[in-house]
């Protein structure tokens, strides 16, 4: 009998009082049971998601809380989760973001897909899943999107459909390979992970999920993440991920 795989996963939660506990709540409880780890990472909330966490941390056993006083950014914050995720010898990772715009029931497939598909970097999808739209995606975030995902698949190579989502998933491989402790702290880390596992030769997949817009606030500028995009496709080209 092989040994039981280890997985992790870790929520970036930024004043996520209101949906953290509704987000962990719907992680199915055949994940929730078999985690080794269980990290939110509060990025210096400023509402009581210092204490939402420590309240929800306290009823389970393998969950754990990092507060960071001053908010560092998204980037930042999967940088500290992954860092612990790493010192417990995660075979896999799960980056579940705390607004639960990404669906805690996917989990199931989609550690199934990273494995049966021998992916390093597994993506979830709103795109692939024909559900953008109707899911609720401003339709301006749709077009800009669409877009940039051309270009970054003409740089890249990969075929994917939706480079800007959220939903991630790691395999060790792609953890102990990567340099994520010198990537970016905003939110184009996502990207900059996908860039330097290409530039490996890792593989990196893709799962239809579905798209979920229920009035969450966005921290993102989306010209300034645009352009940061813009930047990792221009730095990748010049061999800054390899």
């Amino acid at each position: 009998m092989g040994r039981a795989v280890k997985t992790v996963v870790v929520i970036p939660a930024y004043n996520a009082a209101q949906t953290l506990p509704a987000v962990i709540e719907r992680i199915p409880t055949e994940i929730l049971d078999s985690l080794i780890s269980l990290i939110i990472v509060n990025d210096g909330s400023r509402d009581g998601t210092a204490e939402v966490a420590e309240d929800l941390a306290g009823q389970i056993d393998c969950a754990r809380v990092i507060h960071v006083k001053n908010n560092c950014g998204y980037g930042a914050t999967m940088k500290l989760g992954l860092s612990k995720a790493v010192a417990a010898k995660a075979d896999k990772v799960v980056c579940l973001h705390a607004d639960g715009q990404y669906a805690p029931e996917m989990l199931p497939k989609l550690l199934i897909e990273l494995s049966v598909r021998k992916l390093d970097i597994l993506q979830g999808s709103r795109i692939a899943s024909g559900t953008a739209l109707s899911g609720g995606m401003p339709l301006y975030k749709y077009v800009a999107g669409r877009a940039l995902t051309f270009m970054e698949n003409r740089v890249f190579g990969l075929g994917l459909s939706d480079y800007h989502s959220g939903y991630m998933l790691y395999g060790r491989k792609a953890l102990e390979q990567i340099p994520f402790e010198r990537l970016s702290d905003s939110f184009d880390f996502d990207l900059q992970m996908i860039a330097s596992a290409r530039a490996r030769g890792l593989a990196v997949g893709e799962l239809p999920i579905p798209t979920r817009y229920a009035g969450e606030v966005s921290y993102l500028n989306p010209v300034r993440y645009g352009f940061s995009v813009l930047r990792v496709m221009f730095n990748y080209l010049k061999g800054d991920y390899s």
